[in-house]
């Protein structure tokens, strides 16, 4: 198929990759042209200079830019993605953004005639350069089923959730979830070595037990060993989390923890980490207990 994609960050540049190697007609646009040229000097794609250049005539357009600012002027602004999509496209909203925006993005598609899904990922750089991305999507279901055959190429997961929104909403959950679970592996690690253990030996039989995680296997060493300047960074977690609470006031829900963690990353920032990886928060509950000895 001949698809498009638009911002070529951390995520986008390997999801991009994948769809040239599985044999798509490629086209992207990054606001830093030089990104640009560098993943046109990698692949066989084709490299423009506006949005709309990228969608004109593509049966797919997929975007994964930074925060809901950067999805609008992508799609509505000027030379925007959505003045230039053919009848019958979808277009396909990696970022992580709120659900508000992509319900508003959903209607305007099918006003014009074009399908809109959110499909937020999770899995990090790593997952978008092993292809191993979890993917949580919301729109038309006849819009999912055009676009979930191409998302296979960078997925190992990929679901829709409900109409538009239902993939952001879903993905406000799974940071919601990993929040919680960083500070409490954080906060476990501390104690192991406050209580004179050795934190590798223990994550070695607590994660073959209901302790385990994604973060514990993927995070203890790294954390353990001082490690952070990789992976999802504070400063976008922390993006994402505000987003959970304005879903928050809307809906009702109680974020109490999620709360306390965001407060915490916050100290993470004060101590340098803006671009620190979520795990960090092991950095400041270290931090915290070596000035309590």
């Amino acid at each position: 198929m001949r698809v498009a994609f638009l911002g070529l960050g951390v995520m986008g540049y390997p999801m991009a990759g994948h769809l040239d190697r599985a044999g798509h007609d490629v086209v992207v646009y990054n606001r830093t042209a030089s990104r640009a040229a560098q993943w046109t000097a990698e692949h066989k794609g084709a490299g423009v200079s506006t949005p709309a250049g990228a969608a004109d005539g593509c049966d797919l357009v997929m975007a994964c830019v930074g925060r809901d600012e950067d999805l609008r002027a992508v799609t509505l602004g000027d030379a925007g993605a959505f003045g230039a999509m053919k009848k019958g496209a979808v277009f396909v909203d990696h970022t992580t953004a709120s659900a508000t925006i992509a319900r508003e993005l959903g209607e305007i598609a099918a006003k014009s005639g074009f399908g809109f899904v959110d499909a937020p990922v999770s899995g990090g750089e790593q997952g978008a350069r092993n292809a191993q991305l979890t993917i949580m999507c919301g729109g038309p279901e006849d819009d999912y089923a055009k676009a979930v055959p191409v998302m296979a190429a960078y997925a190992k997961q990929c679901r829709r959730l409900g109409p538009a929104g239902a993939g952001q909403l879903t993905k406000m959950v799974n940071q919601i979830c990993i929040a919680g679970l960083v500070q409490a592996l954080s906060e476990g690690l501390s104690f192991a070595r406050a209580a004179g253990l050795d934190p590798q030996a223990v994550v070695d039989v607590i994660s073959k037990g209901a302790a385990q995680s994604w973060q514990m296997e993927n995070r203890h060493k790294t954390m353990l060993a001082g490690h952070f300047d990789h992976g999802f960074a504070v400063e976008w977690m922390r993006k994402d989390l505000g987003i959970c609470f304005a879903e928050a006031e809307r809906n009702g829900a109680e974020l109490p923890v999620t709360a306390l963690v965001d407060r915490f990353y916050a100290e993470v920032e004060a101590m340098g980490g803006r671009r620190w990886d979520t795990s960090s928060l092991f950095a400041r509950q270290e931090n915290h207990r070596r000035g309590k000895a």
